[in-house]
């Protein structure tokens, strides 16, 4: 199996394990563990965030996977650490594997060689990192005017930037009732992909499970998926021209942790 044959996240997996893909994960150690909690809360809104985050470092390398509270606690950094990346990967954790395969595949295939653009987002607030940020994920989308774009992952600076070039939001998130504007928020993703025209999602869904899920149906729909990853955004970059038609990966240090300088990867899969 060559990555261009792993049509989901067990396949590409299952690929790593085998070192398909590059070295055998029993000979990358993981040199360092952690577990982080943390909040964010923008002026002017009521939505407090509540962020878990598994960190495992590999070389030069942080593998990431965001989490709820009840998927890992806070003891895996102790677990971990000192593990080669094949036990990660074979921890029943999803979480885990999803840090693990981003660990592996961010240092055999390292963003900075393998994008098709780079990015610089200066140094400044949050909310003014998160907005340049999010009209950067919005442009990438390249969003039409009139249409509806599903937004899988609710995270509001986004919402703004998807409105401002004439786009329709359909939020959808599984830990959001509504948006900081009062707007609804659909609990089921399978009603926003229905009757979107065009997706953006977070690469959260690669820890609740449901990015397979998204994957084939806009396959199916032939309609463009715009990935925003921190989470496993290595992972999500094995999957550009196979369903994701553009991505914007932001691996560790994220930019709610770095008040400098941060550099996102674009990816694109357009004009293939």
């Amino acid at each position: 199996m060559r990555t261009r044959d792993c049509c989901t996240v067990a396949d590409l997996r299952e690929a790593i394990l085998d070192g398909r893909l590059g070295p055998k994960p029993d000979t990358l150690p993981i040199t360092g563990a952690s577990s982080i909690y943390q909040t964010t809360q923008f002026p002017a809104s009521t939505i407090k965030y509540h962020n878990y985050y598994l960190l495992l470092r590999v070389e030069a390398y942080f593998g990431a996977c965001s989490h709820t509270v009840d998927q890992v606690a806070a003891e895996a950094a102790a677990q971990l650490s000192g593990l080669s990346l094949d036990a990660a990967l074979r921890d029943e954790r999803l979480p885990v594997q999803i840090a693990a395969m981003d660990a592996y595949l961010g240092v055999v295939c390292p963003h900075l060689s393998h994008c098709a653009s780079v990015v610089d987002i200066p140094a400044g607030t949050p909310i003014q990192k998160a907005r340049l940020r999010d009209a950067l994920i919005a442009d990438a989308a390249d969003i039409r005017p009139g249409h509806n774009v599903a937004l899988i992952g609710v995270v509001n600076p986004l919402i703004e930037a998807i409105k401002q070039r004439g786009g329709a939001c359909l939020p959808c998130d599984l830990q959001l009732q509504e948006t900081q504007w009062g707007e609804a928020v659909e609990q089921d993703m399978n009603i926003v992909l229905e009757r979107a025209d065009s997706v953006i999602c977070t690469a959260m869904t690669l820890s609740n499970g449901s990015f397979d899920g998204i994957l084939a149906r806009v396959r199916e729909r032939r309609i463009p998926l715009t990935v925003y990853a921190q989470t496993g955004s290595a992972v999500i970059a094995q999957f550009v021209g196979k369903g994701v038609t553009a991505l914007i990966a932001e691996p560790f240090p994220f930019t709610q942790f770095n008040a400098g300088a941060s550099q996102l990867y674009g990816y694109s899969s357009r004009g293939e």
